[in-house]
């Protein structure tokens, strides 16, 4: 009798524990905490990939959108090897080539871990209909292209500073909508190093 009672006693101690584990992997609203399911923090293969943790909507766009923003910098940064007179302006344009060329690559490492459409060069991708900020429309750069020395100085950090204002601009919306770490990290990371180089521009611009 004591043996059976004992046997109840134990089935329904490991009953309490089940139900508490149960409820420890959980928040207080019932729902998964963070580091389950391929959010960050997770240990599994969802997050073996680099960005394939959770992503929402706002994190592809920010990547589809912010892939063509820095095509074209780095065209300009490109234009400015050749053209630019001012040693500052070349020493510029080539950190900005040297930072963006890479964040392109990650992003569409991104872009594919997340099975969504990675922008082609001079291609429409879905979500263009919102506009990017800052981007220089075909006559900009053509013109842009056909000056140089001085005049290409100038006509450079004028666009170049609007370019990053509106990458700034779309960053920023990344972190007040993204869900991705990895994505928001980024933004964060453009926020700073953009806005510094157009402290950089200004001042340079106020010289020539």
């Amino acid at each position: 009798m004591i043996t059976g009672t004992l046997a109840r006693r134990a089935a329904l101690a490991g009953v309490a524990v089940t139900a508490a584990l149960a409820l420890t992997a959980c928040g207080d609203d019932g729902h998964p905490s963070p580091g389950m399911h391929g959010t960050p923090g997770t240990t599994g293969p969802a997050a073996s990939a680099s960005g394939a943790a959770a992503f929402g909507d706002a994190d592809a766009m920010f990547a589809q959108m912010m892939i063509p923003h820095h095509r074209q910098a780095v065209e300009m940064a490109d234009l400015a090897a050749t053209r630019a007179a001012d040693p500052e302006v070349k020493r510029l344009a080539a950190e900005i080539k040297a930072a963006q060329a890479p964040e392109i690559a990650t992003m569409s490492g991104w872009l594919s871990a997340w099975g969504r459409p990675v922008p082609s060069p001079g291609a429409e991708m879905p979500h263009m209909d919102h506009g990017m900020p800052g981007m220089m429309t075909d006559a900009e750069m053509t013109k842009l292209a056909a000056a140089s020395g001085r005049e290409f100085d100038r006509q450079f950090l004028t666009m170049m500073i609007a370019h990053h204002e509106g990458a700034v601009t779309m960053a920023r919306d990344e972190l007040s909508r993204g869900v991705n770490a990895e994505a928001k990290a980024l933004a964060g990371q453009i926020v700073a190093t953009q806005q510094a180089e157009i402290d950089t521009m200004r001042r340079i611009l106020g010289r020539l």
